[in-house]
Formats: structure tokens, C-alpha cells, sequence
């Protein structure tokens, strides 16, 4: 993991943004690997967030603020390095597929295709005491993906807490 995507993670970078972009979603990786980082599955970049937020419209054609909104109230897991993640309709349907007896295991998300993240942006809130809840207890990070099956999610943790 880079430098500029620990300190972001750890809660030391609150104005910038992290952008996560699968390989299979977005085009001119090369590109954007020059200016981030690469992982298994895609390119992290850690921007300043107004130049951020519009690298990651520009990038994806959607805006980030709206990707937030539709997410938040739509929580499932995010991994913590913000390079993947869980969709709730996956975890769904499988749950509802086990129910009605058709297979035993949850569905894999690579196998269809259906279910993994497009993109992730994430950004970093400092503590705020006058806040309460789990921001008295540090800085908050929030991760909103966008799955391939058009799904919208997110999840917050207390920046540097393991899974």
C-alpha cells in the first residue's frame, strides 16, 4: 500500500479524497495508474478532494455527491483498503436463494459478473467530539461503491480499526 493511501486510511489525509476504480469499469487505466496506485483488481488515487471529486466524475460520469446520497442509507461491507466490497443484493439473493432451497453456498460475485464494485470514493470526516457516536471516537471514514449491477452502498469505521 502507498504512502498517501495509508496516511488516508489512518485519518491523516481529511482533505483529501480516495478514488477506487476497477479494471473492468473504467477505461484509460494506464493513465490513471500513472497518477495512483495499482492493486489486483484496478487503481487506488488519493487526490485533494475538489480535484478529486471532479476526477472521479470525469472518470466514472458520476457525481460524487450523488453516489453518497443514493448509498448511505444502503450499508454493507467495504473493504477496509477501499478496493472492494460486498453488495447487498448479492448477500440477498443468495440469502434468498438458500430459503428456497435452491444451493447451498452465496452466490460468487465474480462468477456472474453482477457483483463487484465499479468504483469506490471514500473520503475522511476528523474527529468531532460535539458530534458523539463513533465520531468522539476518531476520524470517520466514509466508502460509497457503486456494484456492477447498478446498487449504490456504503460503510463507515473509525479510521486505522481493523475489520
Amino acid at each position: 500500500m502507498n504512502e498517501k493511501r495509508e496516511q488516508f486510511l489512518a485519518g491523516e489525509r481529511p482533505d483529501d479524497v480516495l478514488l477506487f476504480f476497477n479494471e473492468e469499469a473504467v477505461d484509460g487505466l494506464d493513465r490513471l495508474a500513472e497518477v495512483g496506485e495499482a492493486v489486483e483488481n484496478g487503481v487506488v488515487i488519493v487526490l485533494p478532494g475538489e480535484e478529486g471529486r471532479t476526477a472521479f466524475q470525469r472518470a466514472t460520469g458520476v457525481d460524487p455527491m450523488q453516489l453518497a446520497g443514493s448509498a448511505m442509507h444502503n450499508e454493507s461491507e467495504i473493504a477496509r483498503d477501499c478496493t472492494d466490497g460486498e453488495c447487498p443484493d448479492s448477500a440477498e439473493r443468495s440469502s434468498a436463494n438458500r430459503s428456497s432451497g435452491e444451493g447451498t453456498e452465496p452466490r460468487d460475485a465474480d462468477e456472474d459478473g453482477d457483483h463487484w464494485p465499479r468504483f469506490v470514493f471514500g473520503f475522511a470526516e476528523e474527529e468531532n467530539e460535539e458530534v458523539g457516536g463513533r465520531y468522539a471516537d476518531g476520524d470517520v471514514i466514509h466508502a460509497y461503491a457503486l456494484c456492477d449491477c447498478g446498487t449504490a452502498y456504503s460503510q463507515k469505521w473509525i479510521a486505522g480499526e481493523r475489520a
